[in-house]
């Protein structure tokens, strides 16, 4: 899905799920003609993000607004800074606020977490992926949140990558009948798509090397021992990924251990909302 086509039907659902027939308490108190200042105010430390989306927010109530932005997304932000100013209308200035506000602080607090997981990987060449435990509707925001905070995105969706994970082998038959149905229908379709397949054991690892025609191994819930041991028998024929059960506390052991990669549903599913204000300014 094209970013700018999601964006515009997101932002329009977004509007009329709150606005629906018209914001009353706004319309009955101020008049449709004057303008006003509004400000983001930062309230808690972490990593900014959503702006752009939170503009285009703006401009879609009122093409007209004037926009300074003080803070870049992806920066450190710390109380009491102000991250934009946003001149307009002040009839849809009210309108766009809590829909700036909920996109804003829930990216920047997916930002903010994955920049946990990422300095905490300093030095090393393992990457953080997030994952599909997402809230729905607002996967590419997510998603994109979490690049703001030096992350990087797994497969976007069922689509765009082959995952066979455990449910898949065993409805399948086992490893080497679901690598072969795969195979065979991404020939069918004619399309080229990266393969992953979830190893549950060290003995999977080896089947799964021996058939062969693979891209990627996952590690479930592998102890770090048996990550280590992993990564020695893969010895980068493909690529590894470990999941499951990692944490701030130990997500560096895992990747000391070697993996390319390291997916954590944290970042997108057991994150808190930072906290930002809309205020007025100049009132």
């Amino acid at each position: 899905m094209q970013l700018d086509n999601y964006l515009e039907q997101f932002i329009d659902f977004a509007l009329k799920e709150d606005i629906g027939d018209g914001d009353h308490t706004s319309l009955a108190t101020i008049p449709n003609d004057i303008t006003g200042k509004v400000q983001l105010i930062v309230k808690q430390e972490g990593i900014l993000a959503g702006s752009s989306i939170a503009f285009r927010v703006f401009q879609k109530l009122d093409p007209t607004v004037e926009i300074t932005q003080h803070i870049a997304d992806g920066s450190p932000i710390k109380p009491g800074e102000t991250a934009f100013v946003v001149k307009g209308k002040i009839l849809q200035l009210l309108q766009a606020e809590r829909l700036v506000l909920n996109i804003m602080q829930r990216m920047s607090g997916v930002a903010s977490e994955t920049n946990k997981y990422v300095r905490k990987l300093e030095g090393l060449n393992t990457k953080v992926l997030d994952t599909r435990k997402t809230t729905p509707g607002m996967r590419l925001l997510d998603k994109l949140a979490v690049k703001t905070g030096g992350g990087e995105n797994h497969r976007i969706g069922l689509y765009d990558m082959i995952l066979i994970k455990d449910n898949h082998i065993d409805f399948a038959g086992g490893i080497e009948k679901s690598i072969k149905l795969v195979k065979s229908y991404l020939k069918e379709k004619k399309k080229t798509l990266k393969i992953e397949i979830e190893a549950r054991s060290i003995d999977d690892i080896k089947k799964i090397l021996d058939i062969g025609g693979i891209d990627r191994i996952l590690l479930d819930n592998f102890t770090v021992q048996q990550t280590r041991q992993a990564v020695e028998l893969i010895e980068r024929k493909v690529e590894s990924e470990s999941s499951g059960n990692i944490n701030l506390e130990n997500i560096r052991d895992y990747a000391e251990c070697g993996v390319d990669y390291i997916s954590v549903g944290a970042l997108t599913h057991q994150i808190k909302s930072l906290d930002l204000s809309l205020k007025a300014l100049d009132f």
